[in-house]
C-alpha cells in the first residue's frame, strides 16, 4: 500500500491521522475536528489499517478491545463457576466413583449435574485453559499493536510543529508577552520548565517540553504482569510445576507418594487429642460434639533405590520421621504434606466363626483382613471357608447381584462357600450386617460374627507449586502498571516565537488537566506569556449558552 506523502514531504504509513514530522492532520476527519486524537499521537494502528488477508483478521480480532474485555468477563465467569461447590482436589473421596457420589449425596442433582459436566475440575480443564490461552494472545497482540506505534511516535516526535497542530490542542495560547524582553522569552520558557522538572529540548525558536512520558508505559507493562500470571496459571498443567493430590492412608499401611515419583509415605499412627471442656451452644446446634486440640499423624517418608523397580515399595531408604501436624507439615524437595482431614475407627479386620447352626459346635475362626482379603480360608484338611464374593461398602442388590457403592470397607457384605466334612459339596451364605441370606434353603453351617478390628486413617494433602514466583512476579508487574497509569500523567508543552514576537503554546495530557494548567499558570506567570485557553471548556460554554438562548 501506497505511503500518505503529507505537504511537508514527509512520507507517512497508512492508517496514519497526524503527520509525524509537522504535526498536519492527514485524515479528514481530524480536519474537521476542534481537538486532535492524541491517544496514539495520531500513529498508524495496523488493526485500524489493514483488513484483508486471513492473518489480518486473526490479528484484528484478537486485538479488538471489545474482544479482550468479552474474554475476561468470560474467565471471570467461568471461574466463578468453580467456587459453587469444592473443586476436586479438595474432596476426601478418592475414586472417581467416590467423588461422584460424594457431590450427589452432598448437592443433590444439582451436586450430580455439576460434576457430570466437568465443572468440579474446571480449572485444569482444556476449555478453561484454551481460555486463558486466548485472553493472554488478546493482552499480548492488543499491547503489539497499540503499544508499538505509540512507542516510535514518541521516541520521533519533533519539536517544532505545523500551526494546525498547535491550535488542534485542547489547552492553546496565543499572543503577544505582557512584558519583558521578547527576545528573552523561550529562555524563560526552559528555566521555569526545567525547575518543575520537565525535560526540555530547542529546535530554534520552537521549545518542546515533557514530563512522565514513562506514564504512557503504565498500561503495556500492567499488559506484561497479566502475560505473566497467565503463564504461571498455565504452567501449573506442566509436570512437575504444580502438584494438589489428596492421600488417605491407614495406620500401618506404606503407599506409594501421588505426584512425587520414588517416594514412599508410612502411617506409623493417627493421634486425635481433644479439649476436656463441653462444646458450647453454637458448636453443639452444629452437630459438634468435642472439639479437637490437635490431630497428627507419625510418619515415615521412604525414598526408593535407583536400581529398583519403580512402585514397588522394596529397596526403601528412610528421608524424614516426622509428625504431621495442622499448619505444620512436612517439607521434601519442595513438596509439602498437610494434615488435612481423618477417619476414626475404619473396619481393619472382620472375624467369624464357622458354627454349626444346630449344636453350636465351632469348627474354627475365620479372620478377613477387609483391605486384601483371600480366596480361601483353610481351618483343616477337610474344612474351609471360600470367598465367592467381597463387597466393601454393599449398596443393595440389583438384578440379583449385589452391588457396592465404595471401595472403601463401610458396609462390608461377603458371599461365603462353607465346606465341611458334613458338606463336602459346600453350602452357600450371603453374610452383611444384620442380615443373612441362604439361596439354596436352610443350611447346616452359618458364619457367626465374632466381632471386629479398627483402625483410623489420615487425609493428607501432598502439595508442590513452583508457579507461586512467576504468579506473584506477575502480579507485582501488573499492579506496578496499575500505579504508573493511574498517579502519573505525561504532560507536554510546545511553544513556538513567531518572527513578530507572537508566542504560539499548545498542551496536552493523557490525564489530569488540573496539573498541567497548574503548571502553564506558573509559566505564564514567569515568562509573561498570553493566557491560555482550554477549547473544550468553552465549546461547552458556547453550548450552554445556546441550549439557553433556545
Amino acid at each position: 500500500m501506497e505511503k500518505i506523502i503529507c505537504v511537508c514531504k514527509h512520507e507517512n504509513p497508512v492508517g496514519t491521522k497526524i503527520c509525524a514530522n509537522c504535526g498536519r492532520p492527514l485524515t479528514e476527519e481530524e480536519q474537521n475536528s476542534k481537538v486532535l486524537d492524541m491517544k496514539y499521537d495520531g500513529s498508524a494502528i495496523r488493526s485500524k489499517t489493514y483488513n484483508k488477508s486471513i492473518v489480518d483478521k486473526i490479528w484484528n480480532f484478537f486485538s479488538s478491545v471489545k474482544v479482550g474485555v468479552s474474554l475476561i468477563i468470560i474467565t471471570l465467569v467461568a471461574a466463578s463457576i468453580g467456587t459453587i461447590f469444592p473443586q476436586e482436589f479438595y474432596v476426601s473421596a478418592g475414586t472417581e466413583l467416590e467423588r461422584e457420589l460424594y457431590y450427589e449425596k452432598t448437592y443433590g442433582s444439582l451436586g450430580k449435574l455439576y460434576y457430570s459436566l466437568g465443572l468440579a475440575d474446571i480449572y485444569s480443564s482444556w476449555w478453561f485453559q484454551v481460555l486463558v490461552g486466548m485472553l493472554g494472545i488478546s493482552i499480548i497482540v492488543a499491547s503489539l499493536d497499540r503499544g508499538l506505534p505509540l512507542y516510535k511516535s514518541l521516541k520521533n516526535q519533533r519539536v517544532k510543529r505545523h500551526e494546525s497542530f498547535m491550535k488542534r490542542q485542547r489547552v492553546i495560547a496565543e499572543g503577544a508577552i505582557t512584558e519583558g524582553d521578547s527576545a528573552r522569552t523561550l529562555d524563560l520558557i526552559e528555566d521555569k520548565m526545567k525547575n518543575l522538572k520537565y525535560k526540555v529540548r530547542r529546535e530554534g525558536n520552537a521549545l518542546l517540553a515533557e514530563r512522565g512520558r514513562f506514564a504512557r508505559s503504565g498500561p503495556y507493562i500492567n499488559h506484561v504482569g497479566l502475560i505473566i500470571f497467565l503463564l504461571g496459571v498455565m504452567f501449573r498443567l506442566l509436570p512437575g510445576f504444580y502438584v494438589d493430590e489428596a492421600m488417605w492412608i491407614r495406620e500401618g499401611e506404606t503407599r506409594a507418594v501421588p505426584g512425587m515419583d520414588g517416594y514412599f509415605l508410612e502411617n506409623e499412627k493417627f493421634i486425635l487429642e481433644t479439649y476436656d471442656n463441653d462444646p458450647t451452644e453454637s458448636q453443639k446446634q452444629q452437630g459438634v460434639n468435642v472439639v479437637a486440640k490437635n490431630y497428627q499423624t507419625n510418619v515415615k517418608l521412604y525414598k526408593q533405590s535407583e536400581d529398583a523397580v519403580a512402585g514397588q515399595s522394596d529397596n526403601l531408604e528412610l528421608v524424614q520421621d516426622y509428625s504431621i501436624r495442622v499448619n505444620h507439615p512436612l517439607q521434601q524437595e519442595g513438596y509439602s504434606f498437610y494434615q488435612m482431614d481423618f477417619r476414626l475407627n475404619e473396619l481393619k479386620e472382620m472375624r467369624f466363626s464357622l458354627t454349626n447352626k444346630e449344636t453350636g459346635e465351632s469348627l474354627g475362626p475365620v479372620n478377613i483382613d477387609l483391605t486384601n482379603p483371600q480366596k480361601e480360608y483353610v481351618i483343616d484338611d477337610q474344612t474351609k471357608v471360600a470367598l465367592l464374593g467381597y463387597y466393601p461398602d454393599f449398596s443393595g442388590f440389583e438384578n440379583g447381584e449385589p452391588q457396592t457403592k465404595t471401595p472403601t470397607p463401610n458396609n462390608p457384605a461377603f458371599i461365603f462357600k462353607m465346606i465341611t466334612p458334613e458338606k463336602p459339596d459346600g453350602e452357600v451364605s450371603f453374610v452383611a450386617i444384620q442380615q443373612t441370606i441362604e439361596p439354596n434353603g436352610d443350611n447346616a453351617y452359618k458364619m457367626a460374627f465374632q466381632g471386629v478390628e479398627t483402625r483410623n486413617m489420615s487425609g493428607l494433602t501432598v502439595h508442590k507449586d513452583r508457579t507461586i514466583p512467576i504468579l506473584a512476579i506477575g502480579g507485582f508487574i501488573f499492579l506496578l502498571g496499575v500505579a504508573i497509569g493511574s498517579y502519573w500523567s505525561h504532560r507536554r508543552v510546545w511553544v513556538q516565537q513567531l518572527d513578530d514576537g507572537t508566542i504560539m503554546l499548545a498542551a496536552h495530557t493523557n490525564k489530569n488537566w488540573f496539573t498541567i494548567k497548574k503548571d502553564i499558570d506558573a509559566v505564564t506567570e514567569y515568562a509573561h506569556l498570553p493566557k491560555y485557553v482550554d477549547q473544550l471548556d468553552v465549546e461547552e460554554q458556547n453550548e450552554k449558552e445556546g441550549d439557553n438562548t433556545l
